[in-house]
């Protein structure tokens, strides 16, 4: 632990925003041995015309955009990387932004999933305007992910955009004529596109967004890639409705406080979210049409 890094003025920030930029979020240590591990794969990735790789879903753990060769690797995701690195395991269990989060839904926590996320020079990769809780019914939306800057993110390599104070707006469905997009309709993502804010900043700083808030990126159109660690963190009595999207052995692992055996519910609505069947969420957002490749 790191102690209380945010100010009252930062709790009430998170609050009326959904959202929270927070540099140092891991130690420069911390941020190489990420670094390594995701440089380490993304060499395999050479080896492999399709996405790779086991977990515990039977779906592939690493994805690769279709535009992948092995002279230009494409890995855009890595499925629950605490499962397959030690490294990835022990930031997952103490960074500066957990103690952040025990701050702003504390004091007992659960670890819920994680995931690399990578956008690589010119790709086309984009993610359509969504909000996380449609993907993950709980009792109640104290759930906050941790977007963790793996290169220094600008306004030109696809960084996150949200759209403040849309996590205390409406749940919007995410199915459209009977299919599951992973999407906001283009007339909700049309309404707020001018309030949404880019996150960026370098690498080693993180975004803690609200599980309700509204939020998408665009391609990176840049020389440089933009890679994100994501870790999910819940308050230790919001309890899932339905299996987790990216299952992992350690789902439900209190990583701060204790295990109380309480639960705690709240008043909402939602259509039942679809799980995914291919290697990432991408394919349940090509849905939606549009490049997502």
């Amino acid at each position: 632990m790191h102690g209380a890094p945010l100010t009252d003025a930062q709790i009430d920030a998170y609050w009326r925003d959904g959202y929270l930029f927070l540099p140092d979020a891991v130690s420069t240590e911390q941020l190489a041995s990420l670094r390594a591990d995701f440089e380490r794969w993304e060499g395999e990735s050479r080896e492999h015309s399709e996405p790779w790789g086991d977990t515990l879903a039977n779906r592939p753990r690493f994805d690769l955009a279709p535009d992948h060769t092995p002279e230009r690797p494409r890995l855009r995701r890595v499925a629950s990387p605490v499962e397959v690195s030690d490294d990835h395991l022990a930031v997952m269990r103490d960074n500066r932004a957990l103690d952040a989060v025990t701050q702003l839904i504390g004091p007992n926590i659960e670890f819920n999933n994680s995931k690399i996320n990578a956008k690589q020079p010119g790709s086309s990769t984009e993610i359509k305007y969504h909000q996380d809780f449609m993907f993950q019914p709980h009792t109640n939306e104290d759930l906050i992910a941790c977007l963790v800057f793996l290169d220094d993110v600008t306004l030109e390599n696809g960084p996150l955009n949200v759209v403040p104070g849309t996590h205390r707006a409406e749940l919007w469905d995410h199915w459209h004529d009977g299919v599951y997009t992973g999407a906001v309709s283009p007339e909700v993502e049309a309404a707020h596109l001018d309030r949404a804010v880019p996150i960026h900043g370098p690498a080693g700083s993180a975004c803690l967004m609200h599980t309700r808030l509204l939020h998408g990126s665009a391609p990176n159109a840049s020389d440089r890639q933009r890679t994100l660690l994501i870790l999910e963190y819940r308050a230790e009595d919001a309890k899932p409705l339905q299996v987790n999207h990216l299952p992992s052995v350690f789902d439900g692992e209190v990583v701060r406080g204790e295990r109380t055996n309480r639960v705690r519910c709240s008043s909402y609505e939602m259509e039942y979210p679809e799980v995914p069947s291919g290697a990432s969420f991408f394919s349940q957002q090509a849905k939606a049409g549009g490049a997502m490749a």
